[in-house]
């Protein structure tokens, strides 16, 4: 499933009861589902396939985000990573610049 796929199929799924919900109460559960993959990713007990539905789900919740917000994903992410890094247009960055 490509990113305008996925994007497409939770509008298909979530569209209308996503529009009643409105950009900060959807805001409120992907936050909530990030906190859900923050600790995930913290427990090295953790089981492997709970992590990958943790992933799913912050990646659901930012589609959701995008739809409500009229954002196609796929274009986004073209434009910004299309060419390489943002910064210095290199694949792989040689730029050095950092985030911590």
């Amino acid at each position: 499933m490509t990113l305008g796929e996925l994007q497409q199929r939770i509008r298909d799924l979530f569209g209308a009861k996503d529009g009643r919900r409105g950009v900060e109460g959807t805001f409120m559960w992907f936050m909530e589902e990030v906190g859900e993959l923050a600790a995930a990713l913290r427990d090295p007990a953790a089981d492997p396939g709970n992590l990958a539905l943790e992933f799913a789900d912050v990646l659901a919740w930012l589609a959701t985000l995008a739809n409500i917000a009229g954002v196609d994903l796929d274009d986004a992410v073209r434009q910004k990573y299309g060419a390489g890094c943002p910064k210095c247009g290199a694949t792989p960055c040689v730029c050095g610049a950092a985030k911590p």
